[in-house]
């Protein structure tokens, strides 16, 4: 007996066995589309203060990252601060900058004595426009070499006029913890 080959014969062993390819494409992306989503929704929600971050997520976040989440409002954000540091405080040196290019200082002092604090270390430090609504609307800071002890200055480009928020968090030397705080400045025109 002879083997007969045809021509289909020979191409059935490639063909590929029916996978549902298309509906599992189609599934995928809905299910891509619908968490892409919600990440943006609670972003955005996140951003303008819509939301709170609740306390049981901040006791887990460093406490240098704490002062950029989103105040839970319950709350003032010196209350888990320690005795000692709520004595220290930052100041803004003027609180108007004229709009464009412009060198930011910050004055730290101890409350109790009024004396400037020397030699804090600045870690974290974000100028956005948060009091003006537009918490995403940020700009650089770029540390500059201090004039006078207890003063720290940060060069800038405020972009736009109107009302900006200066976060910064410092750890004083010889206390444990973190100072933080948010300051207000006016960008004029």
């Amino acid at each position: 007996m002879t083997h007969q080959n045809t021509p289909f014969r020979d191409f059935e062993e490639f063909e590929p066995a029916p996978s549902g390819g298309r509906a599992r494409w189609i599934v995928g992306f809905v299910l891509f589309a619908t968490i892409l989503l919600a990440a943006v929704g609670l972003g955005y929600g996140l951003g303008l203060g819509a939301w709170a971050v609740p306390s049981s997520v901040t006791a887990r976040v460093p406490a240098a990252l704490v002062g950029w989440l989103p105040a839970s409002g319950a709350a003032p954000a010196s209350v888990g601060t320690p005795v000692a540091l709520k004595d220290y405080a930052f100041e803004m040196t003027e609180a108007q900058a004229k709009q464009g290019e412009a060198v930011l200082t910050v004055r730290l002092v101890h409350k109790p004595t009024g004396t400037p604090v020397a030699d804090a270390v600045v870690f974290a430090h974000r100028l956005d426009m948060a009091p003006a609504g537009m918490p995403t609307m940020t700009t650089e800071l770029e540390p500059q070499p201090a004039t006078e002890p207890g003063l720290y200055r940060f060069k800038t480009n405020l972009t736009m006029a109107g009302e900006w928020q200066l976060s910064l968090a410092a750890k004083v030397q010889g206390q444990t913890g973190t100072v933080q705080t948010k300051l207000a400045l006016k960008a004029v025109p």
